[in-house]
């Protein structure tokens, strides 16, 4: 058994162009845990989001903290703590906080995965 405490995860800067709009932090938390799956939670500033992209195998998003945006080609969907989202295979999205609060979600994904960045 492994126990993680979210809280205590050393908070990484996400640098790139794969995020917009602000700070945003990773947490990893299933570091030797396997190798099945990836598990981190993701830290947006206010306004802060993800670029277009997709995934080869689906995407598990639980809201933490905040309140966020999560986006398809045919909506976006306010969401807060305690939502779950589920992101099925090439599924073209984003995510990423409201103007006006920071957003946190813990991203699971399985393994092997390629994530697909479509805007630039």
């Amino acid at each position: 058994m492994k126990v993680v405490a979210v809280d205590k995860a050393s908070k990484v800067e996400r640098i790139g162009n794969f995020f917009t709009g602000g700070l945003v932090t990773a947490q990893e938390l299933a570091q030797g845990m396997g190798k099945h799956f990836t598990m981190s939670q993701i830290n947006f500033g206010k306004g802060s989001r993800t670029k277009w992209h997709t995934h080869s195998t689906y995407q598990l998003l639980v809201v933490t903290a905040g309140k966020g945006i999560v986006a398809t080609e045919g909506e976006e969907i306010v969401v807060g703590v305690g939502d779950f989202v589920f992101f099925p295979e090439d599924e073209k999205h984003w995510h990423g906080a409201t103007k006006d609060s920071d957003f946190s979600h813990i991203s699971i994904v399985p393994l092997p995965s390629k994530m697909t960045q479509l805007e630039k």
